[in-house]
């Protein structure tokens, strides 16, 4: 059986491959219709959802399994089970993780997924990503920047970057963005883990059984 993403199935069939193990783990797996403007067929292929080389991956780069998150910054859930996340695939040893900046709770968070993408120019996005994901109060954008200087960000080569790169950040955004919503994510954090789709929070332990059933599903 192909497991591809997309492979010319619909989109429907598509969702009901990606769905097996989160409905296996009781999230919902109801279809939502993705925005006409999304062409499913270039937006959702298994390059750019696993493997867009502009997305910054955490874990073993080398890894058999990819998890991809779509994530935001000012999420509550998201900085909540970021350290389980970093748990699993550190015990796991064998996870790719793609971390996919998806602003959705106000400008602020725009503000802070565009200057995480910029740090990666100084090769410094996990010590961003870290530095604003682990924090508890909601990010201001003074605080965005009083903690990308604490882990060690150089701010006004950050500046220039992100002038330099605002058009290459942009389609980044705009690619998570597409793919989220093809994929009908209705908010963050959601997952796809190798080819299930999983909207939604997870145990550490469900995370386990998840990545382990996508091992099985790529042998079939």
């Amino acid at each position: 059986m192909n497991h591809s993403i997309t492979s010319g199935r619909t989109r429907r069939e598509m969702l009901g491959l990606l769905g097996a193990g989160a409905a296996m783990l009781g999230a919902g797996m109801v279809p939502h219709p993705a925005r006409a403007a999304v062409d499913e067929e270039k937006v959702l292929t298994e390059a750019l959802v696993l493997r867009d080389p502009d997305i910054p991956v955490a874990g073993n780069a080398d890894g058999n399994l990819t998890i991809a998150e779509w994530f935001d910054y000012n999420c509550p859930y998201c900085r909540k089970i970021a350290p389980e996340i970093r748990q699993v695939v550190q015990d796991d040893g064998k996870v790719r993780l793609v971390l996919k900046d998806w602003p959705i709770l106000g400008e602020v968070s725009k503000i802070a997924a565009r200057m995480a993408l910029a740090s990666k120019y100084q090769d410094k996005f996990l010590q961003a990503h870290e530095a604003m994901i682990g924090v508890n109060s909601k990010l201001t954008e003074p605080r965005i920047r009083e903690l990308l200087s604490g882990a060690g960000i150089d701010m006004d080569r950050l500046k220039r970057d992100l002038a330099a790169n605002a058009s290459a950040i942009d389609a980044i955004l705009a690619r998570n963005k597409d793919q989220a919503e093809a994929f009908g994510f209705r908010g963050t954090p959601s997952f796809i883990v190798g080819k299930y789709r999983v909207p939604g929070v997870l145990t550490m332990a469900q995370f386990e059984q998840v990545i382990a059933d996508a091992r099985k599903a790529r042998m079939n």
